[in-house]
This record gives C-alpha cells, sequence and structure tokens, in this order.
C-alpha cells in the first residue's frame, strides 16, 4: 500500500481552472477531469478540504474597477463560488467520491453553513469538503480564505494547483529564462513579493506553520503524486528552519 505524506490537505484552486479554455463559465469536460484526478486521492485515504475561486464567473475586484460598488461586487464573487462548488461536488459524487459543500454564506437550502467542527467530522468520515463563499467577507480573496480554513481544520499542507509547474522568479511564459525555486520559506515569498498567494494568505500559513506546495493541476497524476510526497512543485516551508 502506497504512504500518504499528507493525511489532511487543503486544495486551492482558481475558478479559472473550471472554465473552457480562454473563455468564462463552467466546463463540465474541465470538472469532471479534475474530480477523477481528486477521487483517486480521495480514494487513498486522503482527507481532502478544498476551496474553490470564483473567477471563471465574475472576480469582485474586476466588477469594482468598472464601477461597482466593492463590497456589492464581492458578495457576487461569493455566490459565483457556490456555483462552481457545486459543479464539484456533482462531479464528485459521479466519481463516487461522497462530498458536501460549506458556505461562509447563508444559502441553507442549497448547501451547508461553514462550521469547523462539522468540517473534520466529514473529513474523518471521508468525505471531501468545499468550502464556498470565501471568507464571507468582502476585501478577502479565496487565497485568504483557503489559508484560514486549512488552518480552521488543522489541515497538514496547502495545496496550491494552478496552471504552471512552481514558483518561479518571473513569468515563465514570457521570460524563458525564468528561474524555478524548488524550495522557499514564507518570509522569502513575502520579501520577494512573489505573486504565490496574496499576503495575507501567506501570512495566515507563516504564523500557523502551514507549508504551501504550489504545482501544476493540470497535469494528470499530478495531485496523487503530492501527496505521497513525490517531489514536485515548488515547496514553501512552514518555518524558516522547516
Amino acid at each position: 500500500m502506497e504512504r500518504i505524506r499528507y493525511k489532511r490537505v487543503l486544495l486551492k484552486v482558481s475558478g479559472e481552472t473550471l472554465a473552457p479554455e480562454g473563455q468564462s463559465g463552467v466546463s463540465s469536460e474541465t470538472v469532471n477531469k479534475l474530480a477523477h484526478e481528486i477521487g483517486e486521492v480521495a480514494h487513498l485515504g486522503v482527507q481532502l478540504a478544498m476551496v474553490v475561486g470564483g473567477g471563471n464567473i465574475l472576480r469582485g475586484v474586476q466588477a469594482n474597477a468598472t464601477g461597482m460598488d466593492r463590497v456589492s461586487a464581492d458578495h457576487m464573487g461569493m455566490l459565483a463560488t457556490v456555483i462552481n462548488s457545486l459543479a464539484l461536488q456533482d462531479a464528485l459524487e459521479q466519481e463516487g467520491v461522497s462530498a458536501c459543500v460549506q458556505s461562509a454564506i447563508t444559502i441553507e437550502r442549497m448547501v451547508e453553513p461553514f462550521g469547523h467542527k462539522h468540517a473534520i467530522d466529514h473529513l474523518e468520515k471521508g468525505r471531501v469538503v468545499i468550502f464556498a463563499g470565501g471568507t464571507g467577507n468582502p476585501y478577502f480573496t479565496t487565497d485568504t480564505a483557503a489559508a484560514l480554513r486549512a488552518a480552521e481544520v488543522r489541515a497538514d499542507v496547502v495545496l496550491k494547483g494552478t496552471k504552471v509547474d512552481g514558483v518561479y522568479d518571473g513569468d515563465p511564459v514570457k521570460d524563458p529564462k525564468a528561474r524555478k525555486f524548488d524550495e522557499l520559506t514564507h518570509l522569502e515569498v513575502l520579501r520577494q513579493n512573489l505573486r504565490v498567494m496574496d499576503l495575507t494568505a501567506i501570512s495566515l500559513c507563516m504564523d500557523n506553520g502551514l507549508p504551501i506546495i504550489v504545482f501544476d493541476l493540470t497535469a494528470p497524476g499530478n495531485l496523487r503524486r503530492v501527496v505521497l510526497g513525490e517531489k514536485s512543485g515548488t515547496l514553501i516551508r512552514g518555518r524558516e528552519n522547516g
């Protein structure tokens, strides 16, 4: 039997990951592929929680830039994360994986209200828990929600699933000389202003000793490799000496 490196993880996925290539909205094909990857990990016995962004539908900051009130725009963004979470829950259940959605905003006819004790109970019973609604407050990103929820459910690690294979000192798409980091500390990320997650999220992880792994979620089997402890992506250590 394969040895699991991380028993309880928080996976952060951007909303754009769920969209058709170059478009907005939700791609059933993409969601089903992601659900399959998650299912493989869940069947290993990993306790898996998730935070999904809503940028494929609406991003509060961008809506605010067009003149919309920031609070209203962020509330709309929170609702977008609920839509994505419900789509992912359905895809997971079709994979034979028990899943539930907990929301920081109250929509009790559709999803459970967030409660960290209930979330831990779900995880211990083998259910994938998808946290929707961000933190429930405007002006906070889903990156911060991921760091907060990871601390609340006592996750071993935050996994940031992206379309690149780690953290670079530049944009690897635009700069072929951009250098990839194998390991960093939280302080190095903050000092170098590396755009891994927002500064509040990085600080929360640092304060709670939570390591972060930034990896390519689009590579088949990569999520499984990460939870088994195989070298993939960039590890951001929980402590300077971690």
